[in-house]
C-alpha cells in the first residue's frame, strides 16, 4: 500500500478492554509508521466477554466519548469484538461525524477459503451468544457449518503471554478443546479468531491444535481498512498532545506489561483520568 504524504500525522484512537487491540496497533504502525495512535484499554472491567450487555454499552459509550473529547481523533478503531458487536451502532449515532471501524468475527473470510465448508470461531461467550453472529453466518456463510466455541479463559491467557509469563500448553489446549470435540467428523479446516486478544496466544494455539487448521487473525485486515478510511479524510490537525497507552486501571504486573509497550510505539502506562480527575497520572 502506498502511503500518501500528509502535513501532520493522522490521529487514531484504538479502544479495547485490555491489550488485545495492540495487535491492530502493531499492524497499523507496520503499514504507516507516521500515524499518531492513542490506545485506551478498559482494564477496570476486563474481561468484557463476561460482563452484562447493558452495563457494557453504557460504559463503552461514556468512556469512548470522553476519549474523543480529550484526544480528538479523526478515526476510532473499536479493537474489540465484544465492544464492536454491542456498541458500534450506539457510538455511530452519538458521534455521526467520526468514522468508527469495528472488529467482527471473520466469518466471511473463513467462508471464502474453507475447502470443507466447515468453519470455526474462537471467541468470548458474549460474542458467541449474540444474534449478530447468526446474521453474519446467514449473510456470508450460508453454505457452511459453523462451530463457535467460547474460550472463556483464553483472553486472560493472552494477557499473561503478552507480559512474558509462561502459560502451560495444557491450559491453552483445554481452552480450545470444545472446538474440536464438536468436530465429530473431522471436517473443520478453518478457524477465525473472534477476540483481538487471541493474536497474542496464536503461536500457542497453533502448537496444540491439529496441524491442518488454517487460523485467521483479522488484525491486518482491520488496519488496512482503517487506513483506507483515513485517506478519504482531509489532512490532520497538528496533535495537541503526545499519544499515550491509556489504561482505566493499573493492569496486573504493570512493570512486565510496560516492558513490552515500546514495541507498539508506547513508552509507559498512563492511567486514564476519572470523571473527576483533571490530569492523567503515570502508573
Amino acid at each position: 500500500m502506498t502511503i500518501p504524504a500528509h502535513s501532520a500525522p493522522h490521529r487514531i484512537l484504538a479502544f479495547d478492554s485490555g491489550i488485545g487491540g495492540l495487535g491492530i496497533v502493531r499492524a497499523l504502525r507496520a503499514l504507516d509508521p507516521t500515524l499518531s495512535i492513542d490506545y485506551l484499554a478498559d482494564t477496570a472491567v476486563f474481561p468484557y466477554g463476561e460482563q452484562d450487555d447493558t452495563f457494557l454499552v453504557e460504559r463503552i459509550l461514556t468512556l469512548v466519548s470522553q476519549a474523543i473529547r480529550h484526544l480528538q481523533p479523526q478515526v476510532v478503531v473499536i479493537a474489540c469484538n465484544t465492544a464492536s458487536t454491542l456498541a458500534l451502532d450506539t457510538l455511530r449515532a452519538a458521534w455521526p461525524d467520526i468514522p468508527f471501524i469495528g472488529c467482527v468475527p471473520p466469518i466471511r473470510w473463513a467462508a471464502r477459503i474453507t475447502k470443507t465448508h466447515v468453519i470455526g470461531l474462537l471467541a468470548t461467550r458474549a460474542t458467541i451468544r449474540r444474534p449478530y453472529l447468526n446474521q453474519l453466518q446467514a449473510l456470508y456463510a450460508p453454505d457452511c457449518r459453523l462451530i463457535a466455541h467460547a474460550a472463556t479463559g483464553l483472553a486472560g491467557c493472552a494477557e499473561r503471554l503478552f507480559r512474558g509469563e509462561t502459560v502451560p500448553a495444557e491450559t491453552v489446549k483445554q481452552e480450545i478443546a470444545g472446538l474440536f470435540e464438536r468436530d465429530t467428523d473431522g471436517q473443520l479446516d478453518t478457524v477465525g479468531l473472534g477476540c483481538t486478544h487471541y493474536t497474542f496466544a496464536l503461536e500457542q494455539i497453533r502448537a496444540v491444535a491439529p496441524r491442518h487448521i488454517t487460523w485467521l487473525d483479522p488484525a491486518e485486515a482491520v488496519a488496512r481498512h482503517t487506513l483506507t478510511v483515513l485517506h478519504t479524510l482531509s489532512d490532520a490537525p497538528a496533535p495537541h498532545s503526545t499519544p499515550q497507552a491509556w489504561f482505566t486501571a493499573t493492569p496486573p504486573e504493570p512493570e512486565a506489561l510496560e516492558k513490552h509497550l515500546p514495541a507498539f510505539g508506547f513508552q509507559k502506562i498512563t492511567l486514564w483520568p476519572s470523571a473527576t480527575a483533571t490530569e492523567p497520572q503515570t502508573a
